[in-house]
């Protein structure tokens, strides 16, 4: 019997040593004070809310947007005897990390001092067709994240991507600003490649397409990315959130990108072996690039005393024209005004570049949209 995607040996195909995590004792020490995880339910967020549950904290509170992952989450939590042992006192939050009511209330209540925000929309190709929506979760609920965090002191650590650098998809873009944000509150951010076995991912893409017996799609043969494990992605957030700046953009120290051919031909040889699975292009979509970076070439890169971890030296808006930038962003979103919106994310963001399919819907629906 082929092995589930969590059984697959990972590391044959990553071919690199492991990322590694905080000695225990030292995660004790940093984690000794109220931790906030948004967007709990997810696939990282509740990894690390299952790895948090297993320190002495004195209180993790885990806000999900999606009742359904909530209650997953709630089930895993109960079914894990080793963070059941610990008794962490856990408060499950059904709720939006964008909606300013909750956020104030929750932080007043609880005054939460490290926040993982994790919560944020995440798929390339769909964001392309929902520009605005991707704004408002991806921008302005990070906004609300931070500031809410300032009024008790609270350290984020935002979860980025590295389609945030140089980016062509309204993913990118919505992350670049979103580090812009958390980065002049003072805050962390970690940019990540994608994570194997993470929900949607390729992973499961190509692990459907194996057991329904079709031809595995990818859209170049030539397009690579940075790959990593679920406990590598924890273990570097983990990280980010002891590390000693009070403001970093990090990224990990991966030098090589993977083929995707590769990891495709990969997953066909551990989940069916001996069957001959045929390969399609189907050229790149919307938002896509061939190869991810997570710096640019203009930027200044600095080892971090854990060598696990880079640090990246990038432009960054002034604040007030950051914040300015993000009132005009504001009134273009609350107008549903998607050109505005579009010509705002580019001022916030110069080396912005949006697809073709994104300046379409402009033109398709006049400068006025509800998309």
């Amino acid at each position: 019997m082929p092995p589930s995607l969590k059984e697959i040996p990972w590391r044959e195909f990553l071919c690199r040593p492991a990322f590694q995590s905080l000695p225990p004792e030292a995660l004790n020490a940093e984690f000794n004070v109220p931790t906030l995880v948004t967007g709990a339910g997810g696939s990282i967020g509740s990894a690390l809310s299952l790895r948090l549950a297993r320190f002495s904290l004195p209180a993790l509170l885990l806000l999900e947007s999606a009742e359904s992952n909530l209650y997953k989450l709630q089930r895993t939590l109960t079914d894990d005897s080793e963070s059941a042992s610990r008794g962490v006192p856990t408060t499950l939050i059904l709720g939006n990390a964008g909606d300013r009511a909750t956020m104030e209330h929750l932080f007043a209540l609880h005054h939460p001092r490290i926040v993982f925000h994790a919560a944020a929309y995440k798929h390339v190709p769909l964001l392309e067709s929902q520009p605005l929506a991707a704004i408002a979760n991806n921008i302005f609920a990070t906004e609300t994240v931070a500031t809410a965090a300032a009024t008790c002191g609270a350290r984020v650590v935002l979860l980025s991507t590295d389609k945030a650098v140089k980016p062509v998809s309204v993913l990118g873009v919505t992350k670049r600003v979103a580090e812009q944000v958390v980065l002049a509150s003072g805050g962390m951010v970690l940019r990540l490649g994608n994570v194997l076995t993470s929900s949607a991912s390729v992973t499961e893409v190509f692990a459907d397409q194996i057991e329904r017996g079709e031809p595995l799609t990818i859209t170049d043969p030539a397009a690579r990315r940075y790959f990593l494990t679920l406990d590598e992605a924890v273990n570097l957030l983990l990280l980010t959130s002891a590390h000693p700046n009070a403001s970093a953009l990090l990224a990990p120290a991966l030098l090589a990108t993977s083929e995707i051919v590769e990891l495709a031909r990969f997953m066909a040889r551990q989940l069916a072996p001996g069957r001959r699975i045929p390969i399609h292009f189907t050229g790149l979509r919307p938002g896509d690039k061939l190869t991810e970076l997570f710096w640019s070439a203009a930027d200044l890169t600095i080892p971090t005393g854990n060598g696990d971890l880079v640090s990246i030296h990038t432009n960054q808006l002034a604040p007030s024209s950051l914040e300015r930038g993000l009132a005009a962003l504001h009134s273009a979103a609350e107008n549903h005004d998607l050109a505005a919106a579009l010509s705002q994310l580019q001022a916030l963001v110069p080396d912005f570049q949006p697809s073709p399919s994104v300046l379409a819907l402009t033109r398709d629906t006049g400068s006025r949209t509800c998309v």
